[in-house]
């Protein structure tokens, strides 16, 4: 790919192929002397993440790893992270790596000088407020998926492991000072955390531009992001190596979070309390729940869906999306069930009153009751369209 840019929206983007060179320069944008690389256990020994150390040393950068992060973080991963940083003095934090990377280092920079609990700082009101920003280290965010977005995020998704839920850590000045966005960072990924991470950005785009509210900076972004999955991701699930459609992915991650700022919905609602129960990759769930939760938002959504789909080149109709959205679950091998993740209806109530609360359900086109989120369960247990 042969394309790059820079961008300062939401924040600087060193957008192209080949920009992790230019790594040890971001940190000193940050002014981040001697950075600590967070990641997780499952990335820190690949290729894509020692070549990244070497180069920092080569640049003659003293950086630190940590990398004891679940693929859904928990409050412990966050703590161990902190008495890392503390204890080796680094005046920052690389948040490397998919959703479960950056999230943790994000969130790891903004607790580290903070006294107060981290479900302190839950997205709820003005909880934020109540952080001393003094103590929020600074973040550079390398993305090495192409579909949480988190690089371009003022939030982390942590999982408290007491009740296992997903909790929102949010303050304005967790948003990184720079991203490096490198389509060739991604090319090794499996071809289920490519489909995965692919439909997560698909589902913020898809959330964002069905939430209510008038925002249309945030709808004309997801409308592109929407296209640009649809039209990219088949490419890279066919080949890999395409960096391309990489580049493309990894802007429609990018444009998700950020549309999403108007709001998210039930597929996120949902998603959360079966991640947390049942351990399932996030990007995948949300792809499962996504036909089903369209049917059931239908009648608040249907002329919206019908003016994407003719954006889209199809017929212009919420049946041609649904349709659409189908199709490319089955080229790119996505479950039709949450069965074939082990779901069950074991807890299926507590799955309905833990969607309703979620800080997302509120984004939702028409109220997520417990009713109407259990309806939506009980289909993608089923596959019921």
């Amino acid at each position: 790919m042969s394309t790059k840019a820079n961008w300062n929206y939401p924040t600087a983007i060193k957008f192209g192929a080949g920009r992790i060179a230019e790594l040890p320069e971001a940190l000193k944008t940050a002014g981040i002397s001697k950075p600590l690389l967070v990641t997780d256990a499952g990335l820190v020994n690949l290729p894509v993440t020692q070549k990244t150390l070497a180069l920092l040393k080569a640049a003659g950068v003293e950086a630190g790893v940590f990398a004891d992060v679940k693929p859904n973080p928990i409050s412990a991963n966050v703590e161990a992270g902190i008495a890392v940083l503390r204890a080796g003095g680094y005046d920052g934090v690389i948040a490397f790596g998919g959703g479960s990377g950056l999230d943790t280092g994000k969130v790891i920079a903004f607790m580290a000088g903070q006294t107060r609990p981290m479900w302190d700082f839950e997205d709820v009101g003005d909880w934020w407020t109540r952080a001393d920003p003094k103590g929020i280290f600074p973040i550079v965010a390398v993305p090495t998926t192409a579909g949480t977005g988190s690089e371009v995020g003022r939030a982390g998704v942590i999982t408290d492991e007491t009740t296992h839920t997903k909790k929102v850590i949010f303050h304005p000045l967790m948003m990184p000072k720079v991203v490096i966005a490198d389509p060739e960072l991604t090319v090794g990924m499996p071809k289920f955390i490519t489909v995965g991470t692919g439909m997560d950005a698909l589902a913020h785009c898809l959330e964002a531009y069905c939430a209510p509210g008038y925002h249309p900076l945030a709808d004309g972004i997801a409308v592109e992001g929407i296209r640009l999955v649809f039209e990219n991701l088949p490419k890279v699930y066919l080949d890999p190596n395409d960096i391309e459609a990489r580049g493309h992915m990894m802007s429609a991650a990018a444009m998700g979070a950020t549309a999403f700022q108007k709001g998210l919905g039930a597929i996120h609602a949902l998603s959360h309390p079966v991640g947390a129960l049942y351990d399932t990759h996030h990007g995948m769930t949300n792809a499962v729940f996504m036909p089903y939760v369209l049917a059931v938002n239908r009648s608040a959504i249907e002329q919206r869906i019908a003016r994407l789909a003719a954006y889209l080149g199809l017929s212009p109709s919420f049946e041609a999306f649904q349709h659409a959205v189908l199709a490319l679950r089955v080229r790119l091998d996505v479950p039709h069930t949450l069965r074939q993740f082990n779901v069950d209806d074991s807890k299926r109530d507590l799955i309905g009153e833990m969607a309703i609360v979620d800080p997302t359900a509120g984004g939702n086109p028409i109220e997520l009751t417990k009713a109407r989120a259990l309806d939506i369960f009980d289909r993608a247990l089923n596959g019921w369209v």
